[in-house]
């Protein structure tokens, strides 16, 4: 098997070994998933060519939104693994269509083709189930604006008469995709839009630093409001996008569950200094370089989390973490409010002997602080493939994850970096690739 092993959308199963080594080696990270397909979405506001830095080219969710994009009158074109450049063939059409797999990221492009065109139409949003994850905040945003917004099959509109114009929006929970939408809205609307109750976290100001150098009129006043002057036009930029803190934390755990010595390059702190905290508290031994971070190992201690807004811990990082409560010797308990559907990736982990339980929105991790016993387990969505392959290298014998096309929509090139860590993988495809 070849030593570039990618995670393909045909891909069945990951299959991961360890039998109680520990992972060593240096891990590059790659751009945030979170951040590039926002960046992407906001590419429909400006004709001009846009240049992505730091892009990650491989993920599973990066090309079916660049697929999405040249229906819409885009051209992207790779340069090398970790950059694009997107130019406009021809304007965007009102319409999305596309056949294929849709992504919550849909509701952007909606927004994007709103505030440029006038009207837009796109496939009802897919993604991980996460349990109740309804788009009506972004009808409230649309509607807020001045579109009347309508179902038609399987398809979400929205339509104004002439331009969007802009609005105090009071947003009822701290809503990433909510905040970002009426960003990305207002940037063309008529006026000042203010967002009031945003969710101001990493990927939101990485969104708002490319506006601004597209020429978009955004102040953001902490996590009380965001400021939008409505601006004609936009032109084209050159960005960098930031580093995948998903992918920091994931690599984190993996050290010192294993009892590693592993260096994260590019680490970004500023993003996570709260789980930091956690992690350092409940036993991590972190050394901080000037551009990195340096894992040695530690004894992953029970943890004690609630997940909520930033700076606190995202919903995603919850999944990565009741991997290290699967190998801490005691009770871990995780409670995830915006999520609780959630937790179903827990009796994935129960085949390989995890011990949980789940009251209302608890979830509570008996971890045994001895190895699992490897089997056979299947990637219920993104993060929930990654901590199995997580409790996979504490576990004796093989751990194979099917469905592990799931772990490939946000990590790039995620067998070949636990390879460089000394995991044996194997990689099963579907028969017809």
């Amino acid at each position: 098997m070849s030593d570039q092993i990618l995670i393909a959308e045909d891909t069945d199963h990951l299959s991961v070994t360890m039998d109680g080594r520990p992972c060593t080696g240096r891990i590059e990270l790659a751009g945030a998933k979170n951040s590039a397909l926002r960046l992407l979405a906001a590419t429909l506001l400006t004709s001009e060519p846009v240049r992505l830095t730091n892009y990650p080219s491989q993920l599973l969710d990066a090309k079916i939104h660049v697929g999405m994009l040249e229906r819409l009158g885009k051209s992207p074109s790779l340069e090398g693994e970790d950059a694009i450049v997107i130019t406009e063939a021809k304007t965007p059409p009102a319409q999305l269509e596309w056949p294929g797999r849709s992504i919550r990221n849909t509701l952007l492009i909606l927004g994007c083709l709103l505030t440029r065109m006038g009207e837009g139409r796109v496939p009802l949003p897919g993604g991980c189930k996460l349990g109740e994850r309804k788009y009506d905040i972004h009808v409230g945003i649309f509607e807020k604006l001045g579109a009347r917004v309508w179902e038609e099959g399987d398809d979400l509109c929205a339509k104004t008469d002439e331009r969007l114009v802009g609005a105090d929006i009071h947003l009822p929970i701290r809503s990433t995709g909510a905040t970002e939408n009426a960003i990305l809205c207002g940037t063309l609307a008529k006026g000042v839009t203010r967002v009031w109750n945003p969710h101001v976290r990493p990927e939101i100001l990485d969104l708002v630093g490319m506006l601004r150098s597209m020429g978009a009129k955004i102040e953001v006043f902490g996590q009380e409001h965001i400021r939008i002057d409505g601006v004609e036009t936009l032109s084209g930029c050159d960005h960098r996008v930031i580093p995948d803190n998903m992918e920091a934390i994931t690599w984190l755990v993996a050290a010192v569950i294993t009892g590693g010595d592993v260096e994260i390059a590019d680490f970004p702190y500023a993003d996570l200094e709260v789980v930091l905290a956690h992690l350092t508290a409940a036993g991590a031994r972190l050394f901080r370089s000037e551009n990195s971070l340096i894992v040695r190992g530690g004894r992953p201690y029970p943890l004690e989390i609630s997940t909520g807004p930033h700076p606190g811990i995202n919903s995603d990082v919850q999944p990565i973490l009741a991997a290290w409560a699967a190998a801490a010797l005691g009770e871990s308990r995780i409670v995830d409010l915006r999520f609780p559907g959630r937790y179903a990736y827990a009796a994935e982990m129960q085949k390989l002997g995890v011990q949980y339980a789940v009251e209302g929105d608890l979830l509570t991790i008996n971890g045994a602080g001895i190895a699992l016993k490897g089997g056979r387990t299947k990637a219920l969505d993104l993060r929930a493939g990654a901590a199995l392959a997580l409790c996979g290298l504490i576990a004796k014998g093989t751990t194979t994850i099917e469905d592990a096309w799931q772990i490939g929509r946000g990590y790039v090139n995620f067998g070949q970096k636990l390879r460089s860590l000394g995991v044996e993988v194997e990689l099963g495809r579907s028969a017809a690739s």
